[in-house]
């Protein structure tokens, strides 16, 4: 019987697909192969284990306690694959997926920049909405940079990712056009006192957001919105906004969707910390080119420069000071 260090990784992927869906037919669909051939791995895998390591019924599949033993370091062995294929891979071989959160706003002008910086890159936007669901999408490897307030995100995950500040970005509220204050130019924080104003409550993807906000409508008398329903999409997040009729906490640079405006918010003017975050570790030339397009347009744009008397945290202000 071969020793553990024999063993072919793609058994180990075979059964790590298989402990993962505790399903047959959606493992081998996920891993581009047939069923069968699927089937024939896991026996090989216990037969050079010596274990069996998945209970088959006809009604359901589910691990032995061999196999709650085995996926641990299955998985520890198949991160290792992972990694080693990255750091001996060309970088520029393959694309740079850039999570911009939302279309057409900074970090949309950052990619933008970046692309014309290194046009042999293909660096592929992606739109996840949200930094605290991105960031893991990060260190998981399906995305490559994220745009969002650092400050907002778990310690441990943090602790694990690269970060360069971006742009002390101005928040604005979204108001739909019939509001009170919609005739403004700006509206001032303590116009907003009593209101119920929508922050993305109950969004997973976007806690750190939602954190944000509740700090500033503390200070200021505001209601948090309740949860609504996740809407992916412009049009979809237009139509769930317009049935509560409520304003949105946004930033000025957001893009006013039908039968709204976005209005600055003024005295003091609230900030959202926007930093670029990718994971510490393998380089590619991509980075490298949104890294300078950062550093670019935050000196011609004045990103970096906060507003006299301008609202934002402690915390959120000593993460801006640090850069990796």
């Amino acid at each position: 019987m071969p020793s553990s260090s024999d063993i072919d990784p793609r058994l180990l992927r075979a059964f790590a697909a298989v402990a993962e869906e505790l399903h047959f037919t959606r493992a081998a669909a996920g891993l581009y192969v047939a069923q069968q051939a699927l089937s024939r791995d896991i026996r090989r895998l216990e037969r050079e284990l010596g274990r069996e390591l998945f209970v088959r019924t006809t009604r359901q599949v589910s691990l032995t306690p061999d196999g709650e033993r085995l996926l641990p370091y299955a998985r520890q062995v198949l991160d290792a694959h992972t990694e080693l294929a990255a750091a001996f891979a060309d970088p520029a071989a393959r694309p740079l997926l850039v999570d911009l959160n939302t279309d057409g706003m900074t970090a949309a002008r950052v990619l933008a920049r970046a692309r014309e910086l290194a046009p042999e890159c293909e660096l592929m936007a992606r739109f996840e909405s949200g930094l605290t669901w991105a960031a893991g999408e990060v260190l998981a490897g399906r995305l490559d940079v994220s745009f969002g307030r650092a400050a907002g995100l778990d310690p441990a995950v943090l602790a694990r990712l690269s970060v360069q500040p971006v742009r002390y970005e101005p928040m604005a509220v979204l108001l739909p056009h019939d509001h009170p204050l919609a005739g403004r130019e700006v509206v001032a924080m303590a116009d907003l006192s009593g209101e119920t104003v929508y922050a993305g409550a109950g969004n997973a993807r976007t806690r750190e957001w939602t954190d944000l906000a509740a700090q500033l409508f503390a200070e200021w008398g505001i209601v948090l919105a309740p949860p609504a329903p996740l809407a992916v999409g412009v049009a979809e997040f237009q139509r769930v906004m317009a049935k509560s009729g409520n304003p949105v906490l946004a930033v000025v640079d957001f893009v006013p969707l039908p039968g709204t405006v976005v209005r600055p918010l003024v005295r003091p003017v609230p900030l959202s910390p926007l930093m670029m975050v990718w994971r510490t570790g393998p380089d590619h030339p991509g980075l490298a080119a949104l890294r300078a397009a950062v550093r670019e347009l935050a000196a011609a744009q004045g990103w970096m420069q906060r507003p006299s008397g301008s609202w934002l945290p402690e915390t959120d202000a000593s993460r801006m000071c640090h850069r990796s």
